[in-house]
């Protein structure tokens, strides 16, 4: 494990990627975004993450800026950011609403969000607004085609 871990930061010391996959996963009953941010809806709860290509492109997360509770967050708008070795990214909302819980594991763990984008690295839930918003987003296997064509521009 401690070699794995120092591979891991040597690689990314180097800019360098030790384990690059040719594919991401997605989730079935998922939407996605077209900035890499999926959605789990629940009623009219909708839970918010980045996606396992969006991670895999960052590479190591460092840190994660959640909003306050209670904050507002609108579709396509900035939220948030993750840092990673390589870079800093906003975090878009990909629905309107409030924010009813963040994710607080991430201040001490912000490498959930490599680990486990689905489920343990989730970033923020939201009460939506307006499910409407829903329909413009992407399912699961436009999602994975958007992602082909964007890799292949690269």
């Amino acid at each position: 494990m401690a070699s794995k871990l120092w591979a891991s930061r040597a690689a990314s010391y180097f800019r360098i990627s030790l384990f690059h996959r040719g594919f991401a996963t997605v989730i079935k009953d998922f939407k996605y975004a077209d900035s890499h941010e999926w959605v789990k809806v629940d009623g009219s709860s909708a839970t918010v993450g980045i996606t396992d290509h969006a991670q895999d492109h960052l590479g190591d997360v460092v840190y994660v800026e959640l909003p306050e509770v209670g904050a507002s967050v609108t579709q396509g708008a900035s939220f948030g950011a993750v840092e990673s070795v390589k870079a800093t990214s906003d975090i878009n909302s990909p629905i309107s609403g409030k924010v009813v819980e963040v994710n607080e594991e991430l201040n001490n763990s912000p490498g959930l969000v490599n680990a486990s984008p689905y489920e343990n690295g989730w970033i923020i839930k939201v009460e939506m607004d307006n499910s409407v918003e829903l329909k413009s987003l992407m399912d699961s296997d436009q999602y994975s085609k958007f992602c082909e064509e964007e890799d292949a521009k690269h």
